[in-house]
């Protein structure tokens, strides 16, 4: 299952039931099952105090997942950062949705087990990140 959320940013006119689909490609790919997972599409400002709050970051971000899967259930709320995706978009020169579902596929990854904290786990999360996008057409 999967709901959408709108904290201090415009409505992004997503279809709901066509990332469901995707997202459960994603964990299906990982031997997982999609569960429950929240997307809450929000401001800098918001993130950042979501990320000082619970995470004792004082900067921004373009996502912060919190994990709450059991086995191979995944589960979590994804807190995606419109305005970073969009300068990242900008930076990286690729299309606002591309760059949104990259975000997203991070977060999903995340709740699969993935890390990105050193520069193995770094590469990793990046190429499993290519291969969720390849489940998903942007047309």
């Amino acid at each position: 299952m999967l709901d959408i959320n709108y904290e201090e940013t415009d409505d992004l006119e997503l279809s709901v039931s066509k990332i469901e689909s995707w997202l459960s490609d994603v964990c299906r790919s990982e031997g997982k099952s999609l569960d429950g997972v929240s997307l809450i599409f929000c401001s800098d400002n918001y993130l950042l105090e979501i990320n000082q709050q619970h995470l004792n970051h004082d900067f921004f971000t373009d996502i912060v997942t919190f994990d709450y899967c059991v086995d191979d259930l995944v589960s979590g709320d994804l807190f995606v950062s419109v305005d970073r995706v969009f300068e990242n978009s900008a930076v990286y020169d690729v299309p606002f949705f591309h760059e949104l579902h990259r975000v997203i596929a991070h977060g999903v990854l995340h709740l699969c087990g993935y890390k990105d904290k050193s520069k193995e786990e770094e590469i990793l999360m990046r190429q499993k990140e290519d291969a969720a996008l390849e489940l998903i057409s942007f047309t």
